[in-house]
C-alpha cells in the first residue's frame, strides 16, 4: 500500500513540475515576441520578470486569454498607423519595426504557441512577406493581421489550416492576385483583404466557399467580372468598392443584406432580380456605368434603407405608382439621366427620407436639372456601351500621339546628351559584367551604388543605426591610420565595415546640446536626402550622455568615394589626373542636379550646403557627389566657424598621402 502511495506522489509531482515547465515556457514565448516586437508600449505590462501574461487584465490594446496552461487569445492592438507615402518593401524609419526585424523568425516563434486560437496583431509595424510555416498553427481560428506593412502574395498554405474561419488582413500591401484556393478552406466565412495591392480577376472558386458569410476586397486593382456567388446561400456583406471591375452586375444570393460595388467601371442594367433580395438592407452600386431604368421593385424591398445609384448613365422614367418601402431612408438618384416626375415616395418631406436626385432631367427643381434633350439622347442598352467605346476610342489616341511626342523630345534629348555620356558608359563597361549585375545606365542613375551595393541589397540602401562599437571595429578604435581630416563640422575617419564594405565616418561636433528625440527627428530628415549626386548617407550612431537627457556627439556613416576630391583634379600639381573639359562638364552638371534637388526636390529646401571643390568628390568613374550636404539641419552654428584647415584630402585613396 506504501509502495503505491509512492508512486502516486510521484505521478502527481512530475505531473505539476510539467505544467509549471510548460507555464514558464508559454511566458517565455511571449517575452520572446514582445522582444521581437521591439518592446512596444501596449506590452509594458509584460515587463517585469515575474509578470504572468495570463494574468495580465484584458484592454482595447492587449488581451492574452489562457486556459490552463494554453493560450488560446493573443490580441496586440498597436500606435504604428502611419503608412508610408511609397512604401518599397524596406523598413521605414519611425513608422515600421527596424530592419533587424525578421518577419519569418517572428512567425517561427508565433507558431510554438500551438495552441492559439486567436491571433490578432493590428498596426505593429511588421514587415515582410508572410512565410507558409504560418499553417503550423493548426488549430488557428482567426486571423488578424491588418494595418501592417505585409508584401508579396498570400500563403496558400492557409488553405490548410482547417479551423480558420476569419482571416482579416487590410491595410496592407499584398501585391499578387486574389487567391484561386478559397474553396479549399473548408469552414472559412469572412475574408477581408481590403486596401492592398490585388490585381488581376476575382476566381470563380470563389463562388464555391459555401461558408462564406462577408467578402470585402474594396480597395485594390481588381479589374474583369464579378463570379456567380448565387450559391453563396450564407453571404451576407459583399464589398467591392473602388477597384476596376468592368463587368456586368451578376445575379446574388438571396441572403445578402449588404452589397457595396461603387467606384468601378461596371455596366449593363440593373437585374430584375435585385429586385426580389428581401434581406437586402443596404445596396450602392454608385459610380459605374449602368444604363437603364432601375427595377421598381427595388425601392419596395422590405428591409431596404438605403439605395446609392447615384453616377451612372441610368435613363427612362420611374412609375408615377412607384412604392417606397418603410424602412427606406436615404436615396441617391444623382447625375444620371432620368426623366419624367419625382414619384410622391420619394419625396423628401414625406416619412424624413433623404432624396437626391440632381443632373438629371426630372421635371421638379429645374434649376438642378438639366435640359430635357440632355436626358433624350440615344442611352438604352448597349449603345450607350458604344459612345462610351468612341469616347475611349479617342482618348486612346491621343493619348498614344502624346506619348509618342514624349518619346521624340525624349530621343532628341539624348542624342544631345551623346558625347557627353559616351566616355562614361565606355568606362563602367567593364563594371557591367561584376557581381552586381548591373548595366552601366542604371550605375549611372541608380541613387547609391558605389560600395553601398555591399550593404546586402542591389537596390538603394536603406539607412540605418549603427553601435558605437561597429565604427570601433570598422575603424580599428578609430587609430590614427584610419584618420582622414579634420575641419569645422569635426572629424573624417574611413572604416571598413565586417563584410568588406568600405566607409566614411564623420564625427559631428555640436555646438549646441540637443535631446535624443530632438536629433532623432533631425537625422530622419537628413536620411530622405537621396539623389545620385549626393553621397549615400548609410546610417548614423548617436553618443549620448550617460543619463541619456543630451547627445554628446553624432556619427554619420556615408559611402566610400574613393576618387579623391574635385580640387586635386583641378591641380596643376598632377597633370595625368587633370580633367579634360568634357569631363569637368558633366561634373558641373552632376553637382548642378545636387543643387537643384537639394533647394527643390524637398520641403523645406535644404539652401545651407558647403558647396566648394573640396565637398565635391568624384569617383573612379568620373562621376560627381556633393559630401556634407544638409548638415545644417542637425547643427545651424556649424557655418558660423571658419575652417580650421584640412590636414587631410577628403576620401582620398592613400591615407598616408594626406
Amino acid at each position: 500500500m506504501a509502495w503505491h502511495l509512492s508512486i502516486l506522489v510521484m505521478v502527481t509531482t512530475c505531473l505539476s513540475l510539467f505544467s509549471i515547465s510548460e507555464q514558464s515556457s508559454q511566458t517565455e514565448l511571449l517575452q520572446q515576441l514582445r522582444k521581437q516586437l521591439e518592446y512596444p508600449r501596449q506590452l509594458d505590462a509584460w515587463g517585469s520578470p515575474s509578470s504572468d501574461p495570463c494574468s495580465t487584465k484584458p484592454t482595447a490594446v492587449l488581451a492574452v486569454t489562457c486556459e490552463g496552461n494554453a493560450i488560446r487569445e493573443l490580441k496586440i492592438i498597436g500606435d504604428r498607423i502611419t503608412k508610408a507615402p511609397k512604401f518599397s518593401g524596406f523598413s521605414v524609419p519611425n513608422v515600421t519595426l527596424s530592419e533587424a526585424f525578421v518577419l519569418d523568425s517572428f512567425v517561427t516563434t508565433l507558431t510554438r504557441l500551438t495552441t492559439l486560437r486567436v491571433v490578432i496583431l493590428v498596426s505593429l509595424g511588421l514587415w515582410g512577406p508572410i512565410p507558409d510555416k504560418i499553417h503550423r498553427l493548426a488549430s488557428l481560428e482567426v486571423l488578424d493581421l491588418s494595418s501592417n506593412f505585409l508584401y508579396g502574395s498570400i500563403p496558400p498554405k492557409l488553405s490548410v489550416m482547417s479551423k480558420l474561419h476569419t482571416v482579416t488582413l487590410d491595410g496592407n500591401y499584398f501585391n499578387g492576385s486574389v487567391p484561386d484556393w478559397l474553396d479549399s478552406f473548408s469552414n472559412l466565412t469572412v475574408l477581408r483583404l481590403q486596401s492592398n495591392q490585388l490585381k488581376g480577376s476575382i476566381p470563380a472558386s470563389v463562388g464555391k466557399a459555401a461558408m462564406l458569410t462577408e467578402l470585402a476586397l474594396a480597395g485594390n486593382s481588381i479589374s474583369g467580372d464579378i463570379p456567380n456567388l448565387g450559391s453563396l446561400n450564407k453571404l451576407e456583406m459583399l464589398d467591392l468598392r473602388d477597384n476596376e471591375l468592368d463587368g456586368e452586375l451578376p445575379e446574388m444570393p438571396t441572403s445578402v443584406v449588404t452589397i457595396l460595388l461603387s467606384k468601378n467601371s461596371l455596366k449593363g442594367e440593373i437585374p430584375e432580380q435585385f429586385g426580389q433580395l428581401n434581406r437586402l438592407q443596404h445596396l450602392d452600386v454608385s459610380f459605374n456605368f449602368l444604363v437603364g431604368s432601375p427595377p421598381a421593385e427595388l425601392f419596395a424591398l422590405p428591409n431596404i434603407s438605403y439605395l446609392n445609384l447615384a453616377a451612372n448613365m441610368l435613363s427612362g422614367s420611374l412609375l408615377s405608382s412607384l412604392t417606397c418601402s418603410s424602412t427606406l431612408g436615404f436615396v441617391d438618384l444623382s447625375t444620371n439621366r432620368l426623366t419624367g416626375d419625382l414619384p410622391s415616395c420619394l419625396n423628401g418631406n414625406l416619412n424624413n427620407k433623404v432624396v437626391k436626385f440632381d443632373g438629371n432631367c426630372f421635371s421638379v427643381d429645374p434649376a438642378h436639372q438639366h435640359e430635357a434633350k440632355y436626358c433624350q439622347q440615344s442611352h438604352k442598352g448597349k449603345g450607350s456601351n458604344k459612345d462610351v467605346g468612341l469616347v475611349v476610342t479617342v482618348v486612346g489616341i491621343l493619348f498614344v500621339m502624346l506619348v509618342l511626342s514624349l518619346l521624340l523630345m525624349a530621343s532628341n534629348k539624348r542624342s544631345c546628351q551623346k558625347v557627353l555620356a559616351e566616355k562614361q558608359f565606355q568606362q563602367k563597361h567593364t563594371q557591367d559584367n561584376s557581381i552586381s549585375g548591373m548595366s552601366s545606365e542604371l550605375l549611372v542613375n541608380a541613387r547609391c551604388i558605389s560600395q553601398a551595393v555591399k550593404l546586402g541589397t542591389q537596390v538603394q540602401p536603406s539607412h540605418r543605426i549603427f553601435s558605437l562599437e561597429e565604427l570601433k571595429e570598422a575603424t580599428k578604435s578609430f587609430e590614427r591610420s584610419a584618420f582622414l581630416g579634420e575641419g569645422a563640422i569635426g572629424k573624417l575617419y574611413k572604416g571598413k565595415l565586417e563584410n568588406g564594405t568600405l566607409i566614411a565616418i564623420r564625427c559631428l561636433a555640436l555646438h549646441q546640446r540637443y535631446s535624443i528625440r530632438n536629433l532623432k527627428l533631425r537625422l530622419d530628415l537628413l536620411a530622405k536626402l537621396r539623389h545620385p549626386n549626393l553621397v549615400c548617407l548609410l546610417g548614423h550612431c548617436i553618443d549620448s550622455a550617460v543619463d541619456e537627457s543630451t547627445v554628446k556627439r553624432v556619427f554619420l556613416v556615408y559611402e566610400y568615394v574613393p576618387g579623391g576630391t574635385l580640387s586635386s583634379y583641378l591641380s596643376a600639381s598632377s597633370p595625368e589626373k587633370t580633367l579634360k573639359w568634357c569631363d569637368r562638364l558633366q561634373v558641373l552638371i552632376a553637382i548642378a542636379k545636387a543643387v537643384h534637388f537639394l533647394h527643390t526636390g524637398i520641403i523645406p529646401g535644404s539652401l545651407s550646403n558647403r558647396l566648394k571643390s573640396s565637398s565635391i568628390l568624384v569617383d573612379e568613374h568620373h562621376m560627381a557627389k556633393l559630401s556634407d550636404y544638409g548638415l545644417s539641419i542637425i547643427t545651424e552654428e556649424i557655418y558660423k566657424h571658419e575652417v580650421i584647415g584640412q590636414k587631410k584630402k577628403y576620401f582620398q585613396n592613400d591615407p598616408t598621402e594626406m
